[in-house]
């Protein structure tokens, strides 16, 4: 199988879409001309046209808005929130407005837009542009969350999310958008459903849970733990909204302890919600020790480099989190 990027992956999800359906369409900022932030729209404002590839004013505000708007009178649109703080400014129609509109209707009307936007840490962007705010948007009734860790994943998560009938909010870690993995080429058509988590390494020791940038870290943790005997399953939730609840559950119950890793600030962080499924279930009374939870810290983002690559989880402090529950 050929090996593309996960910005790659997330252009061609897009592009083959847009081609065979004329109600989709792509707004936001620098996303035509320019190509996008970090690339990801290079070349479809060329081949789609500026009708359909839309360079927005800068107001997240109005673009979700409009996206939402759009969705419910029958477009498919995506919109590309540059950086994910920048959702703090979309919340009104994101919350509000997209969320409800479902409910409020008995179910008659549905809101089918996509809204991308990369978050997290690691490229220097200081504490408004390196937040990773997922917890806060899983917490609104009506919103499915994705963070997809790997190109085959963003690729088949995106083509299930433009047409799932509910406002979807897919964040892309920034740090993800450069590597590579196996994607089957544009013909071998196949999506990743919503709600399926993927056991990435299968093992009878510790349940290590995570998604996003942290899934490759922690694999790399699990494989190194491999040689000093422990076995170690490492679980991507791939989906935050719908959550696989029942892979995570069977998996605590067969190795009895568990780890959460995530970028995100650890207070009110999504781990706490993974924990409380677990602990709520029968797969407590199969834990061999207290659930453990390895967030990022309570600070905002440093700029500096190094201040910066501590705040988040480390290979380093994950192999001591697992060394330590062991």
């Amino acid at each position: 199988m050929r090996e593309i990027t996960y910005a790659e992956a997330l252009r061609e999800a897009m592009s083959e879409e847009m081609r065979k359906d004329n109600r989709i369409i792509f707004m936001g900022e620098d996303i035509g001309v320019y190509g996008g932030a970090f690339g990801v729209s290079r070349g479809m404002v060329e081949e789609f046209g500026e009708e359909r590839v839309r360079d927005t004013p800068i107001s997240e505000l109005a673009i979700t808005g409009c996206a939402v708007g759009a969705a419910m009178t029958g477009l498919l649109p995506i919109v590309e929130i540059m950086f994910s703080d920048f959702i703090t400014l979309a919340m009104e129609p994101l919350a509000n407005q997209g969320a409800k509109n479902r409910f409020q209707f008995g179910g008659q009307g549905s809101v089918p837009m996509v809204l991308r936007t990369p978050g997290g840490s690691g490229t220097g962007a200081a504490e408004q542009h390196s937040q990773s705010l997922e917890a806060w948007v899983c917490h609104v009734p009506g919103l499915k969350v994705v963070v997809p860790s790997t190109p085959y994943d963003a690729k088949g998560l995106l083509k299930s999310a433009i047409y799932d009938p509910n406002p979807v909010v897919f964040f892309e870690q920034k740090l993800l958008y450069r590597t590579k993995g196996p994607v089957p080429e544009p013909g071998d058509e196949y999506t990743v459903p919503l709600g399926k988590a993927d056991i990435k390494r299968e093992g009878g020791d510790l349940t290590l849970i995570t998604y996003g940038r942290m899934v490759p870290r922690c694999l790399k943790v699990a494989e190194e733990m491999a040689g000093k005997g422990v076995d170690t399953e490492l679980i991507d939730i791939r989906t935050l909204v719908p959550l696989d609840r029942e892979t995570l559950i069977a998996s605590a119950k067969k190795t009895g302890k568990v780890l959460i890793v995530h970028e995100a600030c650890r207070t009110g962080g999504f781990g706490g919600e993974i924990a409380a499924v677990i602990a709520d279930s029968e797969a407590f009374f199969y834990l061999d020790a207290p659930i453990r939870r390895l967030g990022g810290l309570d600070v905002p983002i440093p700029y500096n480099p190094r201040l910066e690559a501590q705040v988040v989880p480390t290979e380093e402090k994950i192999g001591e989190a697992i060394e330590s529950l062991l």
